[in-house]
């Protein structure tokens, strides 16, 4: 029997193959670079968000925060709800230009500002006119669009500021819905000086607002009024739910939208005044 001859590797298979192992070895080491820029830039952004939500008499509130669809990079979406030591109820909403590690560390910025900002003044008009200010002086090239809100639980007065952000929603006791169509001013961050005009409310009934990022109402076929218009009558059929479970269904909205960027959602529900005025 003829016996087989194994041929001679060509004299460069060695070469061939050092070089391989060297081009696989370099692209685990940027799997491996890319897996730990994304857990450290998410374990910033969770840092940035509140740790917990205030508690009042009288409100209910519940956020809820997603990540992009694709898991590629995280992204600026924020909220923020504090007690100031007027005893009123500061509440905020944002979304920071970017997705990467200089738009959350802009957003931490943002949120650290305007929280600042809210304690030293009462004056909801001055709020966003300051943090812009502010953010224009550390001169970074982000901008970022925020709704603030200043709720005093015993005038039921409430206050809303927009700064290029998407309207919220609204839904009452009463049976009434819709979408909050406040005038507002440009996002923070593009030019100084800028003033926002303030909306002067008195909530008179329970209520529910709803505040939340474009993320969960824009997509790329569906415009912004349309996923506003699906969240209102979501506001409405869940008016008498846990303020958890609805702003997990506002949330799922980004679904129908199919938006893949980051989205974020802050519910307050008002119980109405304790006199029944």
């Amino acid at each position: 029997m003829r016996g087989h001859h194994r041929p001679e590797p060509p004299e460069n298979a060695q070469e061939l193959l050092v070089a391989l192992g060297q081009l696989v070895d370099q692209a685990l080491d940027r799997i491996k670079y890319q897996r730990a820029r994304v857990e450290l830039a998410m374990a910033l952004q969770r840092h940035m968000l509140p740790p917990g939500l205030p508690r009042l008499p009288g409100l209910h509130l519940a956020a809820r925060y997603t990540p992009s669809k694709d898991g590629l990079d995280v992204g600026g979406d924020w909220y923020d709800a504090f007690v100031m030591s007027d005893g009123s109820l500061g509440l905020a909403i944002g979304d920071v230009q970017g997705h990467d590690v200089e738009a959350i560390a802009f957003m931490g910025q943002v949120r650290t500002s305007l929280r600042a900002i809210a304690q030293a003044t009462s004056d909801t008009r001055e709020v966003l006119s300051r943090a812009n200010d502010l953010l224009i002086a550390m001169g970074c090239d982000l901008f970022a669009t925020c709704c603030f809100l200043r709720f005093d639980p015993v005038t039921r007065d409430l206050t809303v500021s927009r700064a290029g952000h998407v309207p919220m929603v609204w839904a009452t006791a009463g049976g009434g819905y819709g979408v909050a169509l406040d005038s507002g001013g440009p996002p923070l961050g593009i030019a100084s000086g800028e003033t926002y005009p303030v909306t002067h409310r008195r909530l008179n009934e329970a209520g529910v607002l709803v505040l939340l990022t474009d993320g969960v109402v824009e997509g790329p076929q569906y415009p912004m009024e349309a996923g506003l218009a699906e969240v209102a009558k979501l506001v409405r059929r869940g008016f008498d739910a846990d303020p958890d479970v609805l702003a997990s269904a506002v949330v799922k909205v980004a679904d129908l939208t199919g938006h893949r960027d980051d989205a974020a959602v802050l519910v307050v529900r008002y119980d109405g005044p304790a006199d029944g005025g």
